[in-house]
């Protein structure tokens, strides 16, 4: 079987399937691929799970560094828009983690289109920080601990109809003094908050 074959067939399987390959069976998958191909292929299977697949049984134990983007985006009326989040049940900004290649940019970009069905162009992205340390370690409910590494852009102006993906119960636009109290990201929020007292 071609390589190209094998890629489109892992791309035809559901991210439960994907997240439940062996490390035996993608050491074989790998072995004849070109670098190419295997940036391909993290890209299908979603960087961070195709690192924590590549770690065999250390997968959950192993603390991964890893970089990603998120955004907020603020409405007319000044509010932010938060997702309920499926794998913790809290309410996060939308955004996630750089595939191989991507610049910040493309990332945050990519996430909100999946995320939250938005549209935005890159001249409308606004740099407001990059945050890293420990306030950016996060433990989820399948074992893994991660600490990221996240450019915070703000986002004014976006098109689109807001739509659920997996990844999000709901999606809602909050006023910044009447925010949840189950928080996935309080820290960027925090960095935003200063943000726009400087600003005023």
């Amino acid at each position: 079987m071609q390589n190209s074959d094998i890629l489109e067939q892992i791309k035809n399987l559901s991210n439960e399937e994907k997240r439940n390959i062996k490390q035996e069976e993608l050491i074989r998958i790998m072995q004849n691929m070109t670098t190419e191909e295997i940036i391909e292929l993290s890209k299908i299977i979603g960087y961070p799970v195709f690192t924590r697949l590549c770690m065999g049984e250390l997968n959950h134990k192993f603390v991964l560094l890893q970089d990603g983007a998120v955004g907020i985006i603020q409405n007319e009326k000044g509010e932010i828009l938060l997702q309920r989040r499926s794998d913790n049940d809290l309410w996060g900004l939308p955004g996630g983690c750089q595939e191989l290649g991507e610049s910040f940019e493309e990332t945050i970009i990519r996430e909100i289109k999946e995320e939250t069905n938005l549209d935005v162009d890159e001249k409308d992205l606004k740099l407001i920080s990059l945050v890293s340390g420990k306030s950016r370690m996060r433990k989820y409910p399948n074992g893994d601990v991660v600490i990221n590494n996240t450019p915070l852009y703000y986002i004014e102006k976006y098109s689109g109809e807001l739509k659920c993906d997996e990844e999000s119960k709901e999606l809602k636009f909050f006023d910044l003094n009447n925010l949840p109290q189950n928080q996935h990201d309080p820290d960027l929020i925090e960095v935003y908050k200063k943000y726009k007292t400087e600003r005023n």
